[in-house]
């Protein structure tokens, strides 16, 4: 081949081989004949093969004319399939979102957030694991998720984090327990009382912990689990006060009394991304409905405690 060959003679030849006819090739184009006529004399020069004869006035390809099709056939596929592909990123993000977080957020936040997000994109596969804080950052760290959500700080040079809510701890208890009816919890208000809480290891219990040392406070007994949603089921039974974030205890607000705790017991939602990829524009746009949540979580949530 004594010259390479352009976008343009290729793209006359596959469409003379598609259509027949120069003419008809021209109007698919959006070109003229002579010019068509022009970029396949070009490519017969270029690639020193004889493409063309003309019989009774008609083109008629030859064998060399019908390779290189097949092989013009194959780029132009890959080419397709590219087209399609962009479009499909263009209407929908990457088509699909990978999503991690705690179990109590997998619960009370995450439902909410991934129906306004499949009203917007109803053709993206959503793909939400809920697992606990440590794993959720192994698995931004290797890939797995495009986006994770927790109450745990994410603290990592290697992850975009930032914090979308801040909050305080609740109590939640059965509608009928002795300390229903007040208006907000002490801690001096737990003494001797049956108190549900998260495992020792836990950001609310530590801080929760800490609390009851500063006041000299005792619970007449502890009963400790690792699911916020177990605290509150128990106490729906009457088995005790739970200790929880707020994000849980709104789900059950309809079967249980909850009440804000002084001193506060700060809570923070924390997002994040992979430092190493951007995020792509449906994570973002679920990141902006997550905000928008806890925007309007806020602004209807929040009490103050006295």
């Amino acid at each position: 081949m004594s010259r390479p060959l352009n976008f343009r003679q290729i793209e006359a030849f596959r469409a003379v081989m598609q259509t027949g006819t120069t003419t008809a090739a021209a109007a698919m184009l959006h070109t003229t004949q002579p010019s068509i006529s022009r970029l396949l004399a070009q490519i017969q020069s270029a690639t020193q093969l004889k493409l063309f004869d003309i019989q009774k006035g008609r083109l008629r390809p030859t064998q060399e004319a019908r390779q290189l099709f097949e092989t013009v056939q194959r780029h132009f596929l890959g080419l397709d399939r590219i087209e399609q592909s962009v479009a499909v990123m263009r209407k929908s993000g990457t088509g699909s979102l990978r999503l991690g977080c705690t179990p109590a957020l997998g619960l009370s936040v995450m439902p909410q957030v991934v129906q306004a997000f499949s009203r917007l994109y109803p053709d993206v596969h959503v793909n939400l694991q809920t697992i606990g804080a440590h794993a959720l950052r192994e698995g931004l760290l290797h890939g797995l998720y495009d986006l994770v959500l927790t109450t745990t700080p994410i603290r990592d040079p290697q992850l975009n984090a930032a914090i979308l809510h801040r909050g305080n701890a609740v109590c939640v208890m059965h509608p009928k327990h002795a300390l229903a009816h007040k208006s907000s919890l002490h801690v001096r208000d737990l003494q001797d009382q049956v108190l549900l809480t998260l495992n020792a290891d836990d950001e609310i219990f530590l801080q929760f912990q800490h609390t009851m040392q500063q006041h000299g406070i005792e619970a007449a007994a502890t009963v400790e689990t690792s699911y916020s949603v177990t605290i509150c089921m128990m106490a729906m039974q009457g088995t005790g006060i739970g200790i929880v974030n707020p994000y849980v205890a709104s789900v059950f607000e309809r079967d249980l009394q909850i009440l804000p705790l002084s001193p506060r017991c700060p809570v923070e939602v924390s997002m994040a991304f992979s430092g190493q990829t951007a995020p792509s524009v449906i994570a973002e746009q679920f990141a902006t409905l997550l905000k928008n949540h806890f925007r309007d979580f806020g602004r209807q949530k929040a009490k103050p405690a006295h």
